[in-house]
Order: C-alpha cells, then sequence, then structure tokens
C-alpha cells in the first residue's frame, strides 16, 4: 500500500501555536508529497492570515467552520482529506525534521490502521513546561503509558500525536461526541473492529501543553472525569488502577493529619516518592529548577486527576 498523507489540524483561538507548527511542517527532510488541512474551529482570533504565509511553501487547505469541538473538527479534516492515512496533530505541538520520515518507516516496517507518537519537551519550552512534560510523561507519575516504550503494552494513541487510515476512519466513522477522552473511546472502537494500533517511538512531537499550573490542574480535571465515563462505555476495560491518582491524594491528606497525631510514617513514604520524582527529573531534564517544579507538576497532575475521577465517578453530569 503506497502511503499518502494527510495532516489534519484542528485550531481554536491559537493562531501563533499554527504558525509555530506550520513553520516546523517546511523543514521536513521528506521527499513525498504531503498535505495539510487546517480546521479553524469557529475561532474569534483566526489563523487564515498566519496559513497564507505559508501557502507557498506546503500544500494547504483551510476551513472555517462552526464550533463543535476538536473531535468533530478533526473528522470534518478527515472527511475533506484526499490521502490515505491521517495524520492528526494538536495545533500546539511542534514536529521535528525527522518527523514524518520517521512516521513512514514505522508504517512500512509494520503496517497498522493507528498509530501514537510520544511527546517531547523543546528547549526553548518553558522550565514550567518542561516540567509538566516530565509528569505527563514519566513511568514515576503515569507509569509511561504516553510513549515510553518499556513500558507500554497495547497501545493506546493520544490525539496530538496520532495516525489513523482511511479505511479505520470509513468503518469507525472517527471521533464521538465525548470531549475528553475522545481518543481513548476511538481506540477501544479501533480494536472492537479488529483494527490494530502501535506507538512509533522516534515519532514524536514537542507538545507545548499548557503554560499555568492553573491551566494544568484544569487539563487533567478534565482527563479524570473522562475515565469514569469510558468505563461504563466500554466496562471490560475498567482497571483497578485508575483509581490509584485519588487514593494517592487522599492517603496523602490522611497522611498530613496523622502527622498532627504525632503518626510520621505515612509521611516518609510520600516523602521518598517526591524525592525520587525530583531526582529523575534532574537526570532527564539535568536542571535544578525543572527537577522542583516537577514535583509540584506531578502533585498538581494527581490532585486534577484524582478529584476529576472521583467527582465523575460518585456525582457524574447528565
Amino acid at each position: 500500500m503506497k502511503l499518502s498523507f494527510s495532516i489534519i489540524i484542528p485550531v481554536y483561538n491559537r493562531p501563533n501555536e499554527i504558525d509555530e507548527l506550520l513553520e516546523s511542517l517546511t523543514k521536513q527532510d521528506f521527499f513525498n508529497d504531503f498535505e495539510v488541512l487546517i480546521i479553524e474551529d469557529g475561532s474569534t482570533q483566526k489563523s487564515e492570515f498566519i496559513v497564507e504565509k505559508y501557502k507557498s511553501q506546503l500544500n494547504l487547505k483551510y476551513f472555517f467552520k462552526a464550533n463543535s469541538g476538536a473531535g468533530a473538527s478533526r473528522n470534518f479534516g478527515m472527511e475533506k482529506a484526499s490521502g490515505n492515512y491521517f495524520i492528526i496533530l494538536d495545533s500546539d505541538v511542534i514536529v521535528p525534521n525527522q518527523y514524518l520520515s520517521e512516521v513512514k518507516k514505522g508504517l512500512e516496517h509494520n503496517f497498522t490502521a493507528a498509530f501514537g507518537g510520544p511527546d517531547a519537551a523543546h528547549k526553548s519550552f518553558t522550565s514550567l513546561q518542561k516540567a509538566i512534560n516530565y509528569s505527563m510523561t514519566s513511568v514515576l507519575t503515569t507509569g509511561g503509558i504516553r510513549g515510553k516504550k518499556q513500558a507500554v503494552g497495547k497501545f493506546q494513541p493520544r490525539s496530538f500525536n496520532l495516525g489513523l487510515s482511511k479505511e479505520a476512519f470509513l468503518k469507525t466513522h472517527g471521533f464521538t461526541d465525548l470531549k475528553t477522552g475522545e481518543d481513548i473511546d476511538l481506540t477501544f472502537r479501533l480494536w472492537q473492529n479488529e483494527f490494530k494500533t502501535q506507538l512509533i517511538e522516534k515519532a514524536f512531537v514537542y507538545h507545548k501543553r499548557r503554560s499555568t499550573i492553573q491551566q494544568f490542574f484544569k487539563q487533567t480535571f478534565s482527563f479524570g472525569t473522562a475515565r469514569p465515563k469510558l468505563n461504563k462505555r466500554y466496562p471490560e476495560t475498567a482497571k483497578i488502577t485508575y483509581w490509584f491518582p485519588s487514593l494517592f491524594i487522599i492517603g496523602l491528606d490522611v497522611s498530613i493529619i496523622l502527622v498532627v497525631f504525632s503518626f510520621n510514617e505515612f509521611m516518609y513514604f510520600y516523602g521518598f516518592y517526591f524525592l525520587l520524582i525530583f531526582l529523575d527529573s534532574l537526570f532527564q531534564n539535568k536542571n535544578l529548577y525543572v527537577a522542583f517544579l516537577s514535583i509540584f507538576t506531578s502533585l498538581t497532575q494527581f490532585l486534577g486527576y484524582g478529584l476529576g475521577f472521583l467527582e465523575s465517578q460518585f456525582y457524574p453530569k447528565k
């Protein structure tokens, strides 16, 4: 099967991010033709003037539509695309020069109907963005499920860096109406239709994620609320490990209370755990400040996901 790539990028009020992403796509060491579809999802800060800058360098198509969310915008883009394999990117990523070459190489070596790639922190990112990236990708915090190959079994691609064949899109109809967790939902439906997924480890992107602790908390809270909904839709996929962030936060609260009564043993465990995070982040990032921030971003991640999970589990919104 000869691969023809269509890159689908939904965007909402982020013209500066699109500028950086499109610039990185002009620098690909990739010799095959590919198209790029920008789907403007009802933005008030439009990206059309940014797209015009790159039309002489890229095969670009720009669409403006009413706001309907990222999932519906991705589906819209795939319906308009002319390629037979879709690559879906978030607007807040930057792709390294070899990205498309690594995707092509990975699919030619082991073709699957869908793939996912890891994310990394670019050297230009802020210290907080690097710490957030550490918390979201570390084996110590997420078990490496977002792209650390040694921790991956059956890989669940994430929508910031996801590939999907046209055949699989037509069979599954793409993303559903879920606002969060829609990529995991798609993966489950791919598996139900006997499509295979894989991690292409070298097809990584630089992912900016959120730029403040408050934004990161809100994002992880949304991730937490999505999991009970997915468990209800696909009960066979539910795992006890999804409770761990909530239990972690409850245990931390209890440990702090016990300190008041001179029971310090449980706090020693948490202290040792956060020390491990500090040392691991220091080893990976070679920066004391980023390592220090990684303690707070990891705590924020557990707090956001754990509270979101509990709210959705016991007080689901209709």
